[in-house]
């Protein structure tokens, strides 16, 4: 019984330790989800990318959405199709808008 009182207990620990770390990485993301992969089409004010696993996605963007390629500020200039991108968005009903658009750099297209 002492054995079976201890081995429930662990699993209790385990559960809220697990918990606790899932509820974290949840709040870091600030309740955004992540976007990434290549840019098939770009538009006024919306970028449409195709992500890894081959899913379309449309994300809108404004004035507020802040563009960076490399450590430098960007515009929506910079983005163009086939640039590789990682949008951090809100989601709003069935869409999402952009809060910030990190663009490639040549760099890390030529390494792949």
């Amino acid at each position: 019984m002492k054995k079976l009182t201890l081995t429930v207990t662990r699993i209790l620990i385990c559960s809220l330790v697990l918990g606790s770390l899932l509820g974290s990485l949840a709040f870091a993301h600030g309740g955004m989800e992540h976007v990434l992969g290549t840019v098939t089409a770009v538009t006024d004010h919306s970028l449409s990318v195709k992500t890894r696993d081959g899913v379309a996605k449309t994300v809108e963007f404004d004035g507020e959405t802040k563009f960076v390629k490399g450590d430098a500020p960007a515009t929506i200039k910079d983005v163009q199709v086939g640039s590789r991108v990682v949008i951090h968005a809100h989601k709003n009903d069935n869409s999402l808008h952009a809060a910030e658009v990190r663009i490639g750099t040549d760099a890390a297209k030529s390494q792949h």
